[in-house]
């Protein structure tokens, strides 16, 4: 296989995955709508575009526009999904855009591939941890459950951490691909809906599919332009403006971060191996970071005297702990992440501080999520 189409191919994991692709000698199209939430208001002078525009067959278009889809597709070999709305706290008051882009987007291009004559061989769909929701963990009897989103009365009152029925904290655990679904944004919703209808029509029309759950991908080149995900850059962008970090809850919740080199190798791997053909797997580390320790690194390595203020506030749809059992990925994939956190927080805060000066507008947006009743204090 060797025509690969990135949907959203300009974005910060598919620049990168088309770049590599292109050094490993695929021909690779990019249909992408260069999202002014991304690229900014000249996205065709975006960092991201830019990287690409050269190396790549590029359609300036849209996953929603069957048009643009049906030239897309025309002689790929594979198809690798990365077109989607992202942001966790956004999807909950911007449902109408999140489900057109990211459940009718797919659903068109799935019906592309049914009813228009192509050559795809495999479809690869960028899902992420957020269908788990809360994810794995372990009770006061060493057992595995799968806890629902948390209360906000619990919350309200300053209890963050997942307890069981009869009031026992329970213990984060490495959640793997046979973990209980429970999303908790409407973000987490649109990428189940996608899973299950690339699995239903790959069966049903004998394409292979590979659904690769992703956990919190960072690194250099990362949009901070966008206030609606992406800690590491929404912190970063604050601290070089000398602004406050506003720490949510108590600071202590945990995510799984992977580093942006190591994402694109587990999306090629899933891409050359057929022992991915047809399977789920989860894409992190396997390690939990808090919150508040990547906030504290980062104003470390900006050598900036930034207050750091827990302030107790929360947000509807946020989780509290998830990452990643990768055994699967290590046995059909052979992989295994090589940036640890220290090393690629080094490296992306050296980069940034070569990017221009920005606002990404994150007090705007919080704004926005407190009229709308999800961001509480």
């Amino acid at each position: 296989m060797k025509n690969i189409l990135i949907t959203g191919g300009a974005g910060f994991i598919g620049s990168n995955l088309a770049l590599k692709l292109n050094d490993l000698g695929y021909t690779v199209t990019v249909l992408d709508n260069l999202s002014e939430q991304i690229h900014g208001p000249n996205p065709d002078n975006s960092a991201l575009y830019q990287s690409i525009k050269d190396k790549v067959i590029f359609i300036k278009g849209d996953v929603t526009n069957k048009t643009d889809l049906e030239k897309g597709i025309k002689g790929q070999d594979a198809i690798i999904h990365l077109a989607a709305e992202t942001g966790t706290g956004q999807s909950m008051y911007s449902l109408e855009k999140y489900n057109e882009v990211n459940v009718s987007g797919t659903a068109l291009l799935l019906d592309v591939l049914v009813n228009q004559k192509n050559s795809v061989k495999k479809l690869i769909l960028a899902s992420s941890r957020a269908v788990y929701g809360e994810g794995k963990y372990i009770d006061s009897k060493s057992e595995a459950v799968y806890p629902k989103s948390r209360s906000v009365a619990m919350m309200e009152k300053g209890n963050f951490e997942m307890i069981d029925e009869k009031g026992g904290f329970l213990k984060p655990s490495a959640t793997d691909e046979n973990t209980t679904l429970h999303p908790t944004s409407f973000y987490g919703l649109t990428k189940l809906q996608q899973e299950q209808m690339v699995k239903f029509v790959c069966e049903s029309i004998g394409i292979s599919y590979v659904i690769l759950r992703y956990q919190n991908v960072f690194g250099v080149g990362q949009s901070l332009l966008n206030p609606y995900t992406g800690i590491l850059s929404i912190f970063s962008t604050q601290i070089l403006n000398d602004q406050a970090l506003n720490i949510f809850e108590d600071g202590l919740m945990t995510r799984d971060f992977i580093n942006i080199n190591d994402t694109v190798d587990a999306t090629i791997r899933s891409l050359e191996m057929e022992t991915a053909n047809n399977e789920i797997i989860n894409v992190g580390t396997s390690v939990a970071t808090t919150v508040l320790s990547v906030a504290n690194q980062l104003v470390t390595n900006y050598e900036k005297d930034t207050v750091v203020k827990i302030s107790g506030d929360f947000r509807i749809g946020d989780i509290r702990h998830n990452f990643a059992d990768l055994e699967k990925a290590k046995q059909l994939l052979n992989f295994q992440p090589k940036v640890d956190f220290k090393t690629g927080i080094r490296e992306f805060t050296n980069w940034v501080l070569q990017q221009p000066r920005t606002d990404n507008h994150f007090d705007q947006s919080l704004e926005e999520l407190k009229n709308k009743g999800f961001l509480k204090s």
